[in-house]
C-alpha cells in the first residue's frame, strides 16, 4: 500500500509537466500573428489600353435552345440511318490575356502646380455595372462561356459587377504633376472557340471568339 500511494503523484506530477509543455507552443503561435499587408497602390505611366477588338458587343443575349432535331442541309451521300447527336452549343477556352480597366464614370484628375509632393484623393461620383463583353459568333450562353473559363484556368469571375458611388482612393502626386483617375471594372481577356453540334453529327463553322470578363472593382491611376 505505501509503494501505491507514493507513485500517485509522481505521475501526475509528471502529466502536468507534459501538458503544459504542449500548451506553450501554442500560446505562442497565436500571439505571433502579423496582420496581412495591403496591396501598394499602383500609378501607371499611361491611360488604360483600351480592347483591340472592334464591334465588342456588351452583355449579349443568350442564344435560344437547340430543337432536337436540326442540321445543315443533308450532302449527296448521307444515309437515312446515319449517326444520331445530341445538338449542342460548345466553346472551348484556348488561351487568357490580360487585366482590361472599363470606366464607369468620368476621368477625374488632380495637377500639383507646387514645388513639393501633395496628396491628391479621388472619389467616385456615379453608380455603374459592367458586363462581359465579347466579339461576334459565341454560340453558348455567357454563363456556361465564363464557368468553362474558370475551370480551365482556375480564376473567379462573374458575368456583372457594380462599381458603386463614394468609393475614395488617395495618392500621392509629385510636383508639377497630374494624376489621373478611372473608377470601374477590370476585366480579364480570354480568347476562345465556339461551335454547333447539329441532330446529325455535322458542325457549324468554329469561330474564334475573344471575350473581356469582370474580375474586380478599383481604380486605374496614371501619371501625366
Amino acid at each position: 500500500m505505501g509503494i501505491s500511494v507514493r507513485r500517485g503523484p509522481v505521475v501526475s506530477a509528471i502529466a502536468f509537466v507534459a501538458l503544459a509543455g504542449m500548451a506553450a507552443p501554442a500560446h505562442a503561435q497565436m500571439t505571433s500573428a502579423i496582420p496581412p499587408l495591403e496591396d501598394p497602390v499602383v500609378v501607371n505611366t499611361e491611360p488604360p489600353v483600351e480592347p483591340e477588338e472592334s464591334g465588342l458587343v456588351e452583355d449579349p443575349a443568350d442564344p435560344e435552345p437547340l430543337p432536337e432535331e436540326t442540321g445543315p442541309p443533308s450532302k449527296p451521300g448521307d444515309k437515312p440511318s446515319a449517326e444520331y447527336c445530341r445538338p449542342s452549343r460548345i466553346y472551348t477556352p484556348t488561351s487568357k490575356g490580360g487585366q482590361y480597366h472599363k470606366a464607369v464614370g468620368a476621368t477625374n484628375s488632380n495637377y500639383n502646380g507646387t514645388s513639393r509632393t501633395a496628396r491628391s484623393t479621388f472619389t467616385s461620383e456615379v453608380t455603374g455595372e459592367v458586363g462581359v463583353g465579347v466579339t461576334a459568333g459565341l454560340e453558348t450562353s455567357i454563363d456556361v462561356m465564363v464557368a468553362k473559363i474558370e475551370a480551365k484556368y482556375e480564376v473567379n469571375l462573374t458575368v456583372k459587377l457594380t462599381a458603386k458611388l463614394g468609393n475614395s482612393i488617395a495618392v500621392d502626386t509629385p510636383a508639377k504633376k497630374t494624376t489621373n483617375a478611372k473608377y470601374g471594372v477590370y476585366r480579364l481577356k480570354h480568347t476562345g472557340t465556339s461551335y454547333v453540334i447539329y441532330s446529325n453529327c455535322n458542325t457549324s463553322t468554329k469561330k474564334k471568339v475573344t471575350s473581356y470578363t469582370p474580375l474586380k472593382v478599383g481604380w486605374y491611376l496614371w501619371e501625366s
